[in-house]
Order: C-alpha cells, then structure tokens, then sequence
C-alpha cells in the first residue's frame, strides 16, 4: 500500500510539472499589464481581469485570426482524411502494379524533412497562381505519408473474408468502402482527424511563406506578427497563447478514448 501512495505522488508531481508552463500561461493571461515582468514572477494575478482578451479581440482582430485557423483546420482535417484513408486502404487491400514498392518508396520519405520541400512546392504554387490562397495552404495538407501509412496499418486489421463475402454478394467496391471498411476504421479515422487538425492549426511556417495579405493570417502567424508589436505585453500575449491553445485541447479531451484506441490497435498489427 505504502508503495503503490509514493508510485501515485510522483505521477501527480510528474503531471504538475508538465503542467506548470500551461497553468502559469494561463494565469498570466488574467494579469494587469505589467504585472509578470516582476520578479520573482508571481503565480497569480493581483486581481483577475478580462482586459488582454478583450484587447485581443477589440484591438488586434484576434477574432478573425482564429476563424481563418478554424475554417483552414477543418478544410484540412477533411482532405486529409479524403486522401489518407482511400490511398492507406488502397496499399492495405487492393492489388495493383507496383504497390508494394510505391509503398516502400513512400516510407522512405518519411526521413526528409518537410522544410526541404517547402521551396519547390512554393515555386509550384507560384506557377499554379495559388500564392497568397488558402488553397495554396491547403495542398501539403490533403495528404501525408504518415497518415496513409496509420491508415494502411489498421486496414490490415480487417479480415479479407469479410470483403470477399461482400464481393460476392453483389457489393461495389465503392460500397464495400462506404459500408463496411469506414465503420470499421473509426478509432483510426478520429486519430487521423485529431493529428491532421493539430497539425494545421499549430503550422506556423507554411501560412508564413505563402500567405502575404494580413487579412489571411492564421492565428500562429498573427500572434507572431502581434508579438513584434507588442515586445513588453507579455500578459496580451500569454492571452493569445491560451485562445491558440485551448481548441487542440478541447478536441483531444473530447476524442483521447478513440484516439489512444486508434493508435494502439493500429501501431501492434499489420
């Protein structure tokens, strides 16, 4: 019993640690200006005040901001999982010519970094005339390496008599997908969908490089922009960090029991 107390304590002592930076972000988000460029920074606000939200959204705009990562995340999230899920099931139950090495080949770019490529799909975007669109933000998103790669591994996972038996009852392969496959490919389906949204809503380089008019910001861009701006407002600032931060968060609470789901059936078979 002693045990199993000092086990738990250090598990709360871990997790309040991890949790630190958050809670003082947030807690700064509430200061008066000024107040967390004393030192020792204090833990709480003197007097909780709304003012750097206000500000944020009065002031700086923050509103349309978020709306722009908001509408970019869930046109992201769509196409991704469009892509992933039809090519990831493609390379797990279909046969065609060369799947098996257009997988490999697939799988070996996953060790070049994306930065590498940031500079050809610019040019090509330039010559697409997608420059300064949210359509130019959106084509590395509609597909990724890792996503159909997650979704091959749990497609893997499903019997092939299952289709068969589907095949020869008369069922389209189109059918076979709709009715069958997607209900089956749920948990993978919400882990796909949280790691697509997270990732468009945190990209900062990408929206920088090909968006130009300020009107198109994405939140992470603005509050960068927002940030040359305001160098000693670091309480408006921790504001803009909770508004970033609290919608990936509240979808990962939301979907953490299909998310753990889908990753740990999809990532121990196949």
């Amino acid at each position: 019993m002693p045990r199993r107390v000092w086990v738990n304590a250090l598990l709360v002592l871990c997790a309040l640690l991890a949790m630190f930076p958050l809670l003082w972000m947030t807690s700064v988000s509430f200061m008066a200006h000024g107040e967390a460029s004393h030192f020792p920074p204090p833990l709480l606000p003197r007097q909780a005040t709304l003012a750097n939200y206000l500000e944020l959204f009065a002031q700086a705009g923050i509103g349309r901001y978020f709306l722009n990562s908001l509408l970019l995340a869930v046109a992201a999230t769509l196409l991704s999982l469009a892509f992933n899920v039809g090519a990831g099931y493609a390379f797990a139950k279909l046969r065609f010519a060369g799947r098996d090495r257009i997988f490999k080949l697939l799988l070996g770019a996953l060790v070049i970094p994306g930065q590498v490529a940031m500079l050809p799909l610019f040019l090509i975007m330039k010559q697409m005339g997608l420059v300064n669109t949210y359509i130019g933000v959106l084509v590395p998103a509609a597909a990724s390496i890792f996503g159909i790669f997650l979704v091959r591994q749990y497609a893997l996972t499903i019997p092939d008599a299952l289709l068969e038996a589907a095949r020869l009852d008369g069922a389209s392969e189109f059918r076979i997908f709709r009715s069958i496959v997607l209900p089956l490919l749920a948990p993978i389906l919400v882990t796909l969908a949280i790691f697509s949204f997270l990732g468009s809503w945190n990209d900062f380089m990408w929206p920088l490089i090909v968006l130009t008019d300020k009107d198109l910001y994405t939140l992470p861009v603005a509050l960068a922009s927002l940030s040359r701006e305001h160098v000693q407002d670091n309480e408006m600032m921790m504001a803009g960090s909770v508004l970033t931060i609290l919608p990936v968060l509240l979808l990962f609470l939301v979907l953490q029991r299909y998310y753990i789901q889908g990753l740990l059936v999809g990532s121990v078979k196949g």
